[in-house]
């Protein structure tokens, strides 16, 4: 019988910076430019130390995507547990970080593991999300019209957040002041100036 292999620490420094390297790549070059010898080449380490760290290079992709998942979940709960979570959640809908997430749903397109994991966090954020906005929003008193749930105005954001952000990381932005504009009245009509 052969011994499990031996894997680094999750907290080691040496597997931060190969983390750190392969997010930076996923943003900067997209997810294809991510490999085992290219992320072990801008470490400045082995090939073989990157598999000390990840079996796979699905490993790898996982690892980034909890790691920042976990800490975007902390800072949505931070950020609608205020006193504007309408104004938070708009922030964290058009929130630059998101172009992470684009490029792990493309990946989850082609690996079936990061789609699935993508999803169930995906699941877990969202209802996170309604959570805290649900218990906020009753907190502060902000009155929505009765057809306005906390889900629909979540998914109404969040869907047109998404599409500013895609379209604009096309060079797209053909009346995107407009429909910025009325979030921002909006935002004022319901929580005023922040």
């Amino acid at each position: 019988m052969t011994a499990p292999r031996r894997m680094g620490t999750e907290n080691s420094k040496t597997r931060q910076v190969l983390l750190d390297v392969a997010e930076r790549l996923m943003l900067d070059e997209g997810y294809a430019s991510v490999g085992i010898r290219r992320v072990a080449r801008e470490a400045e380490v082995a090939p073989a130390l990157v598999l000390y760290y990840f079996r796979t290079l699905d490993d790898l992709f996982l690892a980034v995507l909890r790691r920042r998942g976990d800490e975007e979940l902390d800072r949505v709960v931070r950020l609608l547990d205020g006193p504007q979570p309408l104004h938070a959640l708009w922030q964290l809908t058009v929130h630059p970080g998101n172009a992470l997430t684009t490029e792990f749903t493309a990946l989850a397109n082609h690996r079936k593991a990061i789609g699935a994991e993508l999803a169930a966090r995906a699941e877990r954020y969202r209802e996170t999300q309604l959570e805290a906005l649900t218990r906020r929003l009753t907190e502060t008193g902000v009155e929505l019209p009765a057809e306005l749930t906390p889900a629909v105005l979540l998914m109404l954001t969040n869907a047109l957040g998404r599409i500013l952000m895609m379209e604009n990381a096309m060079g797209m932005t053909t009346r995107h002041a407009e429909a910025r504009e009325f979030v921002e009245r909006l935002l004022q009509r319901y929580e005023g100036g922040e």
